[in-house]
C-alpha cells in the first residue's frame, strides 16, 4: 500500500484500480452524486451565474437529461429509490428513518453478481452502513455517531447550524476520525475527492471491473465558504429567480420544517440573493472536487472503459416559490441534473425524456453488460435473503440510442402525506390533501410554474384527466393518501 490517508486508518484492504483488465470487457462504473443540487446549475445546461468547467466537460463528453426528477425530494428517500431502482412504496422508504426492504436487491448487489468490486466514498444517509448493502468496503465514509464530538457551529451568515451536527467521518468497523472535523466543513468535499482518488491509484492487482459510488454533501446547508471561492461571492451580480416569492401562498405541508426555518418569513430580496451566491460558490467548489476525481479516470493508463453518472438526490428551492429547502414538487426541487458519459453514450447530446432517479439501476446495468443484464444475473448465484425483483426504473438506452424518445408516459412524485403530483408532458398537476389544494401549471408556457390553472374553467378536461392518472398510479401502489 502507498499513499496511505488517515481514511483507510490501519484496514488492510487492496484496492482496485480502474486499469484493471479482465476478459468479460466489463466498463468501471463512476458514480457521482451531489446534495440539494438544482437541475438548472451547471453551465453548459444554460446556468448564467455559474462557472462549472468539469461539469460542462461530462456534458460535452456524454449525453444530459433535462427531464429527470426526483419522485420524492428528501435525502433518505430518493438515495433509497436510486439504490435500489423501485419507489418508496415498494421499497419502505417514504420517510426518514426507514430501513430499506431486504427483499429488494440494490445496485451494488446486483453489479456484485456481476463479478465487480464495489467501493463507496461520502455521505450515507440510509440505514445500516453500505457494506451491509453491498458494497465491498468504504473509504471517507461520513455519516451519523459523532455526536459526543459535537459543538456549536455557525453558517456562513452566523446562522446556528441545525443539519449534520455529530456527523463525521468513520471507517467500517466504526472507528471515528474527530480530527478531520465533526458535521460539515468547508473544505469537505475536497475530503471526499481525496478519498475517492486514492480509490482509484491505490492498487494495480485487482482484475475486476469496479463501481466507485461517491456522494457528496455540497451544496446541502450548512453553507460554508470554500477558501478558495470566497472572491466568487457576490450578490450584487445575481438577479433573485424568477419565480421568487416572499411567501409560499399556502402550507405545502412543511412549513415548520427544519428546511423553511433557514430563512426569515417573509423570504427577503437580500437574503434570497446572499444565501444564492454562496451556493452557487458551493457548487463551483464541488464541480472542482468533480474535476479531480475525472482528471484521475482520466490519467490512469486504462485499457478498461469508465461509465460515468452524475446528478443529485434532489434539487432546492432557495427563495423560489418563497420557500428555502427541498419538500416539494416544484422542477427546481423534483428535477435533478442527470448526466451520463462513457461507452454506449452518445456524446454532446441532451434529452428531454422523462426519467427518475430509479432509471439510473437499470440503465447502469444495461450500459455495462448489455440488454441481457437480467439473463446474466440469473446465471451466477443471487443473495439468499433478496429476490429477482425487477425495478419500477426503466432503461435510458433505448433514449440513448434513438429507438424512443421516452420511456415513461408521466412521471409522479410525492411527499410525505401532504402532496402528490403527476408530470404529463408539459403539463403537470399537483395536489395537496392535508389543505385541499391543488395547482395545475403548463410547463410549455410556463416554465417558473407562476400560473396556476386550477381553477381555471378552460382546462377543467385536463386537469380531471391529469388527476384520474394520478389517482390511479398511487391506488396501485397501495397509497390511502388521495381521496375520490
Amino acid at each position: 500500500m502507498r499513499c496511505m490517508l488517515y481514511l483507510l486508518h490501519a484496514v488492510a484492504v487492496i484496492w482496485p484500480v480502474f486499469s484493471a483488465t479482465a476478459a468479460d470487457g466489463l466498463p468501471n462504473i463512476l458514480l457521482l452524486v451531489s446534495d440539494d443540487q438544482r437541475p438548472d446549475t451547471i453551465a453548459a445546461l444554460g446556468s448564467q451565474y455559474l462557472t462549472t468547467p468539469s461539469l460542462d466537460r461530462l456534458v460535452q463528453r456524454g449525453s444530459a437529461f433535462t427531464r429527470c426528477i426526483s419522485p420524492n425530494p428528501i435525502c433518505t428517500p430518493a438515495r433509497a429509490e436510486l439504490l435500489t431502482g423501485c419507489s418508496g412504496f415498494r421499497n419502505g422508504v417514504l420517510n426518514f428513518g426507514g430501513p430499506i426492504n431486504p427483499e429488494l436487491p440494490t445496485l451494488p448487489r446486483l453489479l456484485e453478481r456481476l463479478g465487480y468490486q464495489r467501493y463507496y466514498v461520502g455521505k450515507w444517509h440510509n440505514d445500516g452502513k453500505p457494506v451491509n448493502r453491498g458494497y465491498t468496503a468504504t473509504r471517507g465514509l461520513f455519516c451519523g455517531g459523532g455526536g459526543k464530538y459535537a459543538a456549536p457551529q455557525q453558517d456562513w451568515a452566523g446562522r446556528e447550524v441545525t443539519g449534520y451536527r455529530g456527523w463525521i467521518f468513520q471507517d467500517d468497523d466504526g472507528t471515528l476520525h474527530p480530527e478531520q472535523g465533526v458535521g460539515l466543513t468547508a473544505d469537505i468535499s475536497g475530503k471526499f475527492a481525496d478519498a475517492a482518488i486514492a480509490v482509484l491509484q491505490e492498487s494495480d492487482q485487482q482484475q475486476a471491473p469496479c463501481f466507485l459510488h461517491v456522494n457528496f454533501t455540497a451544496p446541502h446547508d450548512p453553507l460554508l465558504i470554500p477558501l478558495q471561492m470566497q472572491a466568487l461571492i457576490r450578490p450584487q451580480a445575481l438577479q433573485l429567480p424568477g419565480n421568487f416569492l416572499a411567501s409560499h401562498p399556502f402550507d405545502h405541508g412543511n412549513f415548520a420544517g427544519r428546511d423553511e426555518l433557514l430563512f426569515r418569513q417573509p423570504r427577503t430580496a437580500e437574503e434570497t440573493l446572499a444565501e444564492l451566491a454562496v451556493y452557487y460558490a458551493v457548487i463551483m467548489d464541488l464541480d472542482q472536487q468533480v474535476g479531480r476525481i475525472l482528471d484521475a479516470v482520466e490519467q490512469l493508463d486504462t485499457d478498461r472503459e469508465t461509465l460515468i453518472v452524475f446528478t443529485s438526490d434532489h434539487g432546492l428551492a432557495v427563495g423560489s416559490h418563497g420557500l428555502r429547502g427541498k419538500q416539494n414538487m416544484y422542477e427546481h426541487t423534483v428535477g435533478v441534473p442527470l448526466v451520463l458519459a462513457g461507452p454506449g453514450v452518445p456524446q454532446g447530446k441532451q434529452f428531454a425524456a422523462q426519467c427518475t432517479l430509479r432509471d439510473i439501476l437499470p440503465t447502469v446495468l444495461e450500459l455495462s453488460a448489455g440488454p441481457q443484464w437480467q439473463q446474466q444475473m440469473s446465471q451466477r448465484e443471487a443473495q439468499p435473503q433478496e429476490a429477482a425483483i425487477a425495478p419500477d426504473g426503466r432503461s435510458l438506452v433505448p433514449v440513448l440510442q434513438g429507438k424512443q424518445t421516452e420511456v415513461h408516459p408521466f412521471v409522479t412524485g410525492y411527499f410525505r402525506d401532504f402532496q402528490r403530483m403527476i408530470r404529463v408532458g408539459n403539463w403537470k398537476y399537483v395536489e395537496y390533501p392535508a389543505v385541499q389544494e391543488q395547482q395545475l401549471f403548463d410547463l410549455g408556457q410556463d416554465p417558473l410554474e407562476m400560473n396556476n390553472l386550477a381553477a381555471n374553467s378552460d382546462h377543467a378536461e385536463q386537469k380531471s384527466k391529469l388527476q384520474s392518472q394520478m389517482y390511479d398510479w398511487f391506488a396501485a401502489r397501495g397509497d390511502a393518501v388521495l381521496q375520490r
